[in-house]
Protein backbone atom coordinates (compact mmCIF):
# COMPACT_ATOMS: atom_id res chain seq x y z
CA UNK A 1 0.00 0.00 0.00
CA UNK A 2 2.88 2.76 0.75
CA UNK A 3 4.42 1.72 -2.10
CA UNK A 4 1.44 2.68 -4.43
CA UNK A 5 0.83 5.30 -2.28
CA UNK A 6 4.58 6.48 -3.16
CA UNK A 7 4.21 5.91 -6.93
CA UNK A 8 1.22 8.20 -7.37
CA UNK A 9 2.77 11.26 -5.45
CA UNK A 10 5.40 11.22 -8.24
CA UNK A 11 2.95 11.32 -10.80
CA UNK A 12 3.33 14.80 -12.20
CA UNK A 13 0.18 16.54 -12.18
CA UNK A 14 0.29 18.45 -15.46
CA UNK A 15 -2.82 20.31 -17.07
CA UNK A 16 -4.27 18.49 -20.44
CA UNK A 17 -4.14 21.85 -21.92
CA UNK A 18 -0.48 21.95 -21.26
CA UNK A 19 0.08 18.99 -23.52
CA UNK A 20 -2.38 20.35 -26.27
CA UNK A 21 -0.54 23.23 -26.81
CA UNK A 22 2.92 21.33 -26.88
CA UNK A 23 1.12 18.97 -29.64
CA UNK A 24 0.42 21.80 -31.99
CA UNK A 25 3.58 23.25 -31.64
CA UNK A 26 5.56 20.30 -31.98
CA UNK A 27 3.42 19.19 -35.35
CA UNK A 28 3.28 22.76 -36.24
CA UNK A 29 7.04 23.54 -35.65
CA UNK A 30 5.48 27.16 -35.22
CA UNK A 31 4.29 28.99 -32.18
CA UNK A 32 1.87 31.39 -33.91
CA UNK A 33 0.44 28.33 -36.49
CA UNK A 34 0.09 26.67 -33.39
CA UNK A 35 -1.97 29.99 -31.70
CA UNK A 36 -4.27 30.52 -35.20
CA UNK A 37 -5.17 26.23 -34.80
CA UNK A 38 -5.84 26.68 -31.21
CA UNK A 39 -7.56 30.18 -31.27
CA UNK A 40 -5.16 31.65 -28.41
CA UNK A 41 -2.74 34.46 -28.38
CA UNK A 42 0.74 33.33 -29.46
CA UNK A 43 2.01 34.77 -26.12
CA UNK A 44 -0.22 32.38 -24.34
CA UNK A 45 1.39 29.52 -26.44
CA UNK A 46 4.48 30.37 -24.87
CA UNK A 47 3.60 30.71 -21.72
CA UNK A 48 2.27 27.08 -22.05
CA UNK A 49 5.00 25.66 -23.15
CA UNK A 50 7.28 27.46 -20.49
CA UNK A 51 5.29 26.29 -18.08
CA UNK A 52 5.08 22.67 -19.36
CA UNK A 53 9.15 23.39 -19.57
CA UNK A 54 8.73 24.21 -16.21
CA UNK A 55 6.80 21.47 -14.89
CA UNK A 56 8.73 18.63 -16.63
CA UNK A 57 12.37 20.44 -15.80
CA UNK A 58 13.29 20.04 -19.21
CA UNK A 59 13.82 22.03 -22.86
CA UNK A 60 11.38 20.82 -25.39
CA UNK A 61 12.29 23.39 -27.93
CA UNK A 62 15.23 25.23 -29.21
CA UNK A 63 13.95 28.47 -30.44
CA UNK A 64 15.32 30.94 -32.80
CA UNK A 65 13.72 34.02 -35.17
CA UNK A 66 13.94 31.61 -37.81
CA UNK A 67 12.78 28.14 -37.02
CA UNK A 68 11.70 25.95 -34.27
CA UNK A 69 13.13 22.59 -33.40
CA UNK A 70 12.20 20.03 -30.93
CA UNK A 71 14.97 18.86 -28.14
CA UNK A 72 16.14 15.15 -28.14
CA UNK A 73 14.00 15.11 -24.77
CA UNK A 74 10.99 16.87 -26.92
CA UNK A 75 10.96 14.47 -29.76
CA UNK A 76 10.76 11.81 -26.88
CA UNK A 77 7.97 13.17 -25.25
CA UNK A 78 6.46 14.21 -28.70
CA UNK A 79 6.14 10.35 -29.51
CA UNK A 80 4.19 9.98 -26.54
CA UNK A 81 1.74 12.88 -26.80
CA UNK A 82 1.10 11.72 -30.52
CA UNK A 83 -0.74 8.79 -30.34
CA UNK A 84 -2.63 9.98 -27.06
CA UNK A 85 -3.77 13.22 -28.64
CA UNK A 86 -5.06 10.87 -31.64
CA UNK A 87 -6.38 8.16 -29.35
CA UNK A 88 -8.78 11.23 -27.98
CA UNK A 89 -9.79 12.23 -30.95
CA UNK A 90 -10.92 8.98 -32.32
CA UNK A 91 -12.96 8.47 -29.11
CA UNK A 92 -14.48 12.02 -30.06
CA UNK A 93 -15.49 10.65 -33.19
CA UNK A 94 -16.75 7.60 -31.91
CA UNK A 95 -18.86 9.39 -29.42
CA UNK A 96 -20.23 11.75 -32.31
CA UNK A 97 -21.05 8.53 -34.15
CA UNK A 98 -23.20 7.27 -31.18
CA UNK A 99 -25.29 9.98 -31.00
CA UNK A 100 -26.93 9.55 -34.05
CA UNK A 101 -26.09 12.56 -35.94
CA UNK A 102 -25.36 10.26 -38.87
CA UNK A 103 -21.72 12.26 -38.67
CA UNK A 104 -18.48 11.89 -37.40
CA UNK A 105 -15.32 10.93 -39.67
CA UNK A 106 -13.38 8.57 -41.86
CA UNK A 107 -9.87 8.81 -41.71
CA UNK A 108 -7.80 6.82 -44.38
CA UNK A 109 -4.31 6.63 -44.71
CA UNK A 110 -3.12 5.33 -48.45
CA UNK A 111 -0.36 5.64 -51.29
CA UNK A 112 -0.95 8.12 -54.31
CA UNK A 113 -1.07 5.07 -56.22
CA UNK A 114 -3.74 3.47 -54.65
CA UNK A 115 -6.10 6.33 -54.02
CA UNK A 116 -6.23 6.98 -57.67
CA UNK A 117 -6.78 3.61 -58.99
CA UNK A 118 -8.20 1.33 -56.26
CA UNK A 119 -9.55 3.59 -53.69
CA UNK A 120 -11.59 6.90 -55.35
CA UNK A 121 -14.56 4.54 -56.86
CA UNK A 122 -15.29 3.20 -52.97
CA UNK A 123 -14.84 6.55 -51.74
CA UNK A 124 -16.99 8.24 -54.03
CA UNK A 125 -19.93 4.87 -53.28
CA UNK A 126 -19.44 5.83 -48.89
CA UNK A 127 -19.74 9.47 -49.46
CA UNK A 128 -22.89 8.82 -51.29
CA UNK A 129 -24.59 6.42 -48.64
CA UNK A 130 -22.87 8.57 -45.90
CA UNK A 131 -22.92 12.33 -46.69
CA UNK A 132 -22.40 13.98 -43.20
CA UNK A 133 -18.92 11.66 -42.73
CA UNK A 134 -15.93 14.07 -42.96
CA UNK A 135 -13.81 11.87 -44.97
CA UNK A 136 -9.63 12.91 -44.38
CA UNK A 137 -7.20 10.82 -46.81
CA UNK A 138 -3.60 11.21 -46.14
CA UNK A 139 -0.89 9.75 -48.42
CA UNK A 140 2.02 8.41 -48.09
CA UNK A 141 4.26 5.63 -49.47
CA UNK A 142 3.07 1.65 -48.22
CA UNK A 143 5.67 1.85 -45.34
CA UNK A 144 4.58 5.63 -44.19
CA UNK A 145 1.34 4.32 -43.96
CA UNK A 146 2.30 1.59 -41.30
CA UNK A 147 3.74 4.08 -39.20
CA UNK A 148 0.51 6.67 -39.23
CA UNK A 149 -1.01 3.93 -38.18
CA UNK A 150 1.75 3.06 -35.92
CA UNK A 151 0.64 6.34 -34.25
CA UNK A 152 -2.56 6.40 -34.21
CA UNK A 153 -3.27 9.41 -37.14
CA UNK A 154 -5.34 7.23 -39.13
CA UNK A 155 -8.45 4.48 -38.59
CA UNK A 156 -6.82 2.59 -41.25
CA UNK A 157 -4.89 2.57 -44.17
CA UNK A 158 -4.60 0.43 -47.47
CA UNK A 159 -1.48 -0.80 -47.88
CA UNK A 160 0.66 -3.15 -50.84
CA UNK A 161 1.19 -6.47 -48.99
CA UNK A 162 3.65 -7.91 -48.03
CA UNK A 163 4.34 -4.85 -45.46
CA UNK A 164 7.53 -5.59 -43.20
CA UNK A 165 6.05 -2.56 -40.86
CA UNK A 166 3.03 -4.02 -40.36
CA UNK A 167 3.16 -5.81 -36.80
CA UNK A 168 1.55 -8.32 -35.46
CA UNK A 169 -0.92 -5.82 -33.94
CA UNK A 170 -2.31 -4.95 -36.92
CA UNK A 171 -5.32 -6.74 -37.82
CA UNK A 172 -5.12 -7.23 -42.02
CA UNK A 173 -7.07 -7.97 -44.61
CA UNK A 174 -6.81 -8.51 -48.11
CA UNK A 175 -9.45 -6.56 -50.18
CA UNK A 176 -7.65 -7.04 -53.97
CA UNK A 177 -5.25 -9.07 -55.62
CA UNK A 178 -2.83 -7.70 -58.72
CA UNK A 179 0.49 -8.23 -60.50
CA UNK A 180 3.53 -6.22 -61.05
CA UNK A 181 3.48 -5.92 -64.44
CA UNK A 182 7.47 -4.23 -66.93
CA UNK A 183 5.61 -1.50 -68.71
CA UNK A 184 7.63 -0.14 -71.69
CA UNK A 185 7.32 1.59 -75.47
CA UNK A 186 8.27 0.76 -79.07
CA UNK A 187 11.41 1.57 -78.61
CA UNK A 188 11.66 -1.43 -76.79
CA UNK A 189 9.91 -3.26 -79.19
CA UNK A 190 12.90 -6.18 -79.62
CA UNK A 191 11.56 -7.29 -76.38
CA UNK A 192 7.76 -7.85 -77.50
CA UNK A 193 6.00 -11.24 -78.24
CA UNK A 194 8.05 -13.62 -76.17
CA UNK A 195 9.29 -14.22 -72.77
CA UNK A 196 12.65 -12.40 -71.63
CA UNK A 197 14.99 -13.96 -69.08
CA UNK A 198 15.38 -11.60 -66.01
CA UNK A 199 19.08 -11.64 -66.64
CA UNK A 200 18.60 -9.71 -70.01
CA UNK A 201 15.87 -7.55 -68.86
CA UNK A 202 18.83 -6.49 -66.01
CA UNK A 203 21.08 -5.47 -68.75
CA UNK A 204 17.95 -2.89 -69.87
CA UNK A 205 17.18 0.65 -68.31
CA UNK A 206 14.91 -0.20 -65.57
CA UNK A 207 12.38 2.27 -64.41
CA UNK A 208 11.17 2.44 -60.70
CA UNK A 209 10.02 3.45 -57.02
CA UNK A 210 11.86 4.79 -54.95
CA UNK A 211 13.36 2.18 -51.77
CA UNK A 212 11.41 4.34 -49.60
CA UNK A 213 8.57 1.83 -50.76
CA UNK A 214 7.29 -2.20 -50.42
CA UNK A 215 7.52 -2.03 -54.69
CA UNK A 216 11.11 -1.44 -54.44
CA UNK A 217 11.81 -3.95 -51.78
CA UNK A 218 9.32 -6.38 -53.67
CA UNK A 219 11.53 -6.28 -57.02
CA UNK A 220 15.25 -5.95 -55.26
CA UNK A 221 14.01 -9.01 -53.61
CA UNK A 222 13.01 -11.13 -56.56
CA UNK A 223 16.22 -10.51 -58.47
CA UNK A 224 18.09 -11.15 -55.44
CA UNK A 225 16.42 -14.40 -55.26
CA UNK A 226 17.67 -14.83 -59.05
CA UNK A 227 21.54 -13.99 -58.15
CA UNK A 228 21.18 -10.48 -60.30
CA UNK A 229 21.90 -7.24 -59.11
CA UNK A 230 18.94 -4.68 -59.76
CA UNK A 231 20.50 -1.13 -61.01
CA UNK A 232 17.62 0.98 -61.82
CA UNK A 233 18.08 3.91 -64.30
CA UNK A 234 15.63 5.99 -62.54
CA UNK A 235 14.32 5.60 -59.40
CA UNK A 236 10.97 7.70 -58.45
CA UNK A 237 7.91 8.26 -55.79
CA UNK A 238 5.36 8.47 -58.72
CA UNK A 239 4.22 5.90 -60.81
CA UNK A 240 2.23 8.18 -62.78
CA UNK A 241 5.62 9.55 -63.89
CA UNK A 242 7.38 6.10 -64.59
CA UNK A 243 4.47 5.60 -67.21
CA UNK A 244 5.32 9.12 -68.55
CA UNK A 245 8.74 8.10 -68.66
CA UNK A 246 8.19 4.54 -70.28
CA UNK A 247 5.89 6.56 -73.02
CA UNK A 248 8.51 8.58 -73.94
CA UNK A 249 11.14 5.47 -74.43
CA UNK A 250 13.32 6.40 -71.05
CA UNK A 251 13.60 2.78 -70.06
CA UNK A 252 10.75 0.21 -68.80
CA UNK A 253 8.42 1.55 -65.86
CA UNK A 254 7.81 -1.75 -63.26
CA UNK A 255 4.62 -0.65 -62.46
CA UNK A 256 1.19 -2.70 -60.82
CA UNK A 257 -1.19 -3.75 -63.50
CA UNK A 258 -4.44 -1.86 -61.83
CA UNK A 259 -2.73 1.45 -63.29
CA UNK A 260 -1.94 0.00 -66.34
CA UNK A 261 -2.77 2.96 -69.04
CA UNK A 262 -4.66 2.21 -72.34
CA UNK A 263 -2.23 2.58 -74.98
CA UNK A 264 -1.62 1.60 -78.65
CA UNK A 265 1.84 2.42 -77.97
CA UNK A 266 2.68 1.02 -74.61
CA UNK A 267 2.86 -2.74 -74.20
CA UNK A 268 4.15 -4.96 -71.08
CA UNK A 269 7.13 -7.49 -71.08
CA UNK A 270 6.83 -10.64 -70.31
CA UNK A 271 9.53 -12.53 -68.17
CA UNK A 272 9.89 -16.26 -68.39
CA UNK A 273 11.01 -15.81 -64.44
CA UNK A 274 7.02 -15.39 -63.08
CA UNK A 275 6.76 -12.47 -60.55
CA UNK A 276 4.71 -13.49 -57.41
CA UNK A 277 1.19 -11.77 -57.16
CA UNK A 278 1.09 -8.93 -54.30
CA UNK A 279 -2.48 -8.17 -52.27
CA UNK A 280 -3.88 -4.20 -51.40
CA UNK A 281 -4.29 -5.00 -48.01
CA UNK A 282 -6.52 -2.77 -45.51
CA UNK A 283 -4.96 -2.92 -41.80
CA UNK A 284 -6.29 -1.36 -38.94
CA UNK A 285 -5.35 -1.70 -35.00
CA UNK A 286 -6.18 -5.12 -33.17
CA UNK A 287 -5.73 -2.84 -30.25
CA UNK A 288 -8.06 -0.12 -30.81
CA UNK A 289 -11.63 -0.64 -31.75
CA UNK A 290 -12.91 0.28 -35.54
CA UNK A 291 -15.22 3.34 -35.55
CA UNK A 292 -18.54 2.38 -37.02
CA UNK A 293 -17.62 4.65 -39.72
CA UNK A 294 -14.75 2.55 -40.68
CA UNK A 295 -16.56 -0.81 -40.32
CA UNK A 296 -19.15 0.73 -42.87
CA UNK A 297 -16.40 1.31 -45.24
CA UNK A 298 -14.44 -1.78 -44.84
CA UNK A 299 -17.89 -3.63 -45.42
CA UNK A 300 -17.66 -2.08 -49.07
CA UNK A 301 -14.43 -3.95 -49.68
CA UNK A 302 -15.21 -7.25 -47.62
CA UNK A 303 -18.36 -8.23 -50.26
CA UNK A 304 -15.98 -8.57 -53.52
CA UNK A 305 -12.23 -9.43 -51.30
CA UNK A 306 -10.57 -12.23 -53.48
CA UNK A 307 -11.86 -15.85 -52.05
CA UNK A 308 -10.89 -16.91 -49.03
CA UNK A 309 -8.35 -14.03 -47.94
CA UNK A 310 -10.44 -11.57 -46.38
CA UNK A 311 -9.16 -12.71 -42.85
CA UNK A 312 -7.04 -11.73 -40.32
CA UNK A 313 -2.98 -12.24 -41.83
Amino acid sequence: MTDNVIGDEHMLDINYELYKVFYYVATTLSFSEASRKLFISQSAVSQSVKALETRLGQTLFVRSTKKVQLTPEGEILFRHIEPAMNLIRRGESQLIESSGSGGGQLHIGASDTICRYFLVPFIGRFHKSYPNVHIKVTNSTSLGCADLLESGQVDLIFSNYPNERLSNLNHIEIVKEFQDVFLASQDFAHLKDHKIPLKELSREPILMLDRNSTTSEFLHSFFQQHQLDLVPEVELSSNDLLIDLARIGLGIAFIPDYCVPRSRTLFTIRTQEKLPKRQIAAAYSSQIPLTHTAEHFLDLFRKNAPAGTAADK
